[in-house]
């Protein structure tokens, strides 16, 4: 009934289970809320037990425990269970249970092959992300273009970077440049730029902040020249153009374009209403033009992760934060600073009611490397065969003119003084 659950059976021996069954139980019981464990699951990072809550006799009359008085009992389950956090999920979706999580002893490392080679990612749909295992151990995988944006938030640590690139990864070990184009932002300088070179980069990784507006603006320019492509066309989205110009072979089929952009405080700092703006105008308008964006950020506040922001990305992860404010601003519920941390994360979807816990996949800087290195090589001889060499950022002409702009602005403003 699970297949998975026995790939991390090495995390907990059958004995240690049970041990915690008793004590879950016992501490029940001492608390008077009696219940049963009617299931047990163990995935990478966590362990999940089912609860089912029994009855209370009171004059005479049996009354089933309520769920708010087992999920009350968080905190001296971990007491008890001499664990450093433990996550209620009341009740699981679909299950009539309380899933009662506790961490692991021992994690076990969920790689991005073992991801990459699952059933589900082969049935995931055009931009499959692979976001790593559940509870029960099974693979999670995403479809980008029904996401449609995502929104990354955790404290420095928690494994946010590293999900990013393997999402990155992913995507690349999917599908060639004229079919996926990036663009990507890291004001850090040290997470992104190791892409630099691959066929599917428009420009390179931009580190200057000041260039964030003209990649934003031709993002934006794009997708009004695409909405005036399927127009004539007489088509709804990009998957119908594409369609349409495979089959009368008419164009080149459009590529999807993914915004990544690693620190979103640093931008919101420096222009944050212009910023904000121009990202809300592409995530409301741009999904069916093929452009979806990926923002991470580690200062989850209100500042930063506006409400405008949060409306336009339906599908949020959250990694381990430092307070239960900082869980509510990113997932509108608490949880994440429970989160055990090294890429334990709460995945918000937009086609399900609850939370999901997911042990994130690991993709080291050889395997990132090797990757890019192979796109590199086909890039080079695709230019021996005489391809056109890598054109130079095309926002650059748009940097000029808000230059121009500026100078113009500031010369009326002299002339007024």
């Amino acid at each position: 009934l699970f297949p998975y659950t026995t790939l991390f059976r090495s995390a907990y021996a059958n004995a240690d289970v049970g041990l915690l069954e008793q004590i879950i139980l016992a501490t029940l019981a001492d608390f008077n809320v009696p219940g049963r464990i009617i299931h047990v699951e163990t995935g990478p990072t966590v362990t999940q037990f089912g609860i089912e809550p029994l009855y209370i006799e009171r004059n005479g009359q049996k009354r089933k425990v309520p769920v708010r008085r087992i999920v009350g009992l968080a905190d001296d389950l971990a007491l008890a269970l001499s664990a450093h956090a433990v996550r209620m999920e009341a009740p699981v979706p679909g299950r009539p249970y309380v899933g009662l999580e506790v961490p692991n002893p021992h994690k076990s490392l969920v790689s991005l092959r073992g991801i990459m080679e699952s059933a589900e990612m082969r049935k995931g749909g055009v931009l499959a992300l692979p976001l790593g295992r559940n509870t029960a151990g099974a693979p999670v995988v995403m479809d980008l273009t029904k996401a449609p944006h995502m929104l990354i938030a955790g404290s420095t640590g928690s494994g946010k970077s590293v999900c990013i690139n393997t999402i990155v990864t992913g995507l690349l070990m999917q599908h060639g440049p004229e079919m996926l184009r990036f663009v990507m932002v890291d004001p850090k300088m040290v997470e992104l730029p190791g892409y630099n070179g691959i066929p599917h980069l428009y420009g390179k990784v931009i580190t200057d902040v000041q260039q964030v507006m003209g990649a934003l603006a031709w993002l934006l320019i794009q997708m009004d020249d695409r909405y005036q492509l399927f127009k004539e066309v007489g088509v709804r989205n990009v998957e119908s153009y594409n369609a349409h110009v495979r089959k009368h072979k008419s164009a080149q089929p459009l590529p999807y374009i993914v915004l990544v952009i690693d620190e979103l405080a640093d931008l919101m700092m420096t222009a944050a209403e212009d910023i904000e703006r121009q990202i809300c105008r592409l995530a409301q308008m741009a999904r069916a033009t093929g452009i979806h964006l990926i923002l991470a950020t580690q200062r989850p506040s209100t500042d930063v992760v506006t409400g405008l922001i949060k409306a336009n990305f339906p599908t949020r992860i959250s990694f381990a934060v430092t307070s239960q404010i900082d869980s509510r601003v990113v997932l509108d519920t608490p949880g994440a600073e429970t989160l055990l941390g090294r890429g334990d994360m709460l995945l918000m979807r937009p086609d399900a009611g609850k939370l999901a816990r997911v042990q994130g996949c690991f993709v080291s800087d050889e395997e990132i490397s090797g990757v890019v290195a192979f796109w590199k090589q086909h890039a080079a001889s695709q230019q021996a065969a005489g391809a056109p060499v890598a054109a130079p950022p095309p926002w650059n002409s748009i940097l000029d003119q808000l230059d121009d702009d500026e100078e113009l602005v500031q010369q009326a403003i002299d002339m007024l003084e």
